[in-house]
């Protein structure tokens, strides 16, 4: 049994996806960050960081942070979803980090300036910048899957389950899809609904259920 502490972010919505793609028993905890459920000394003995997702994996007592990590040590431990290929390994891992080193942090920082507090800033220029940005990774990630089902070919990997939880945010709660220009990347939005369709997918969007 995997204890998962999470929340309704793009990143708690990674490990919650890839339980339920892998099938794994779990028990979902709520950490509510709008209420700074983070910062308890409870659940900073799991998390160092104060940041969600964290697991506590129950066969031997080991708690991890840091939803890369999380995705890594889940996909070795089913053997699933992860290549054993040495080359096909560190690719889905190097699509893993374009994830965590540039969507995650570019799309996050233009819905702060979107959506949230930056949008009052008068000058737009750090706005503008992550606009850029997001669209510059759109367009790496929509040539990536020119001719691909999923960032890795025809093999749905944790790249995928990382990256398009993401993509999701930035058109849906951050409501940016037109200020990127979304529609200018096709292959992007088909591997998001094919992602969407996934029932694993649909039930791991849902958790926790305070969503």
């Amino acid at each position: 049994m995997i204890d998962l502490y999470t929340w309704t972010t793009p990143n708690g919505r990674k490990v919650s996806i890839a339980l339920e793609e892998l099938g794994l028993p779990y028990t979902a905890h709520a950490v509510d960050i709008s209420k700074d459920e983070q910062f308890k000394p409870e659940f900073l003995k799991v998390s160092p960081n104060n940041r969600i997702p964290a697991i506590v994996d129950r066969d031997n007592n080991m708690s991890l942070m840091e939803s890369g990590a999380i995705l890594i040590y889940l996909a070795d431990k089913s053997g699933q979803f992860l290549p054993r290929d040495p080359a096909a390994r560190y690719q889905t891992l190097q699509w893993l980090m374009f994830q965590m080193g540039g969507v995650g942090p570019m799309f996050g920082q233009l819905g702060f300036f979107h959506k949230f507090a930056g949008k009052d800033y008068r000058d737009k220029r750090p706005r503008e910048r992550y606009v850029a940005e997001s669209k510059r990774l759109l367009g790496v990630l929509d040539s990536r899957l020119a001719g691909r089902t999923w960032i890795m070919g025809d093999a749905y990997t944790i790249a995928d389950m990382a990256i398009l939880p993401w993509v999701r945010n930035l058109i849906g709660f951050y409501e940016a899809g037109e200020l990127v220009g979304i529609r200018d990347f096709p292959q992007v939005t088909r591997a998001l609904d094919g992602f969407l369709a996934r029932p694993a997918v649909v039930r791991g969007v849902a958790i926790p259920s305070a969503a």
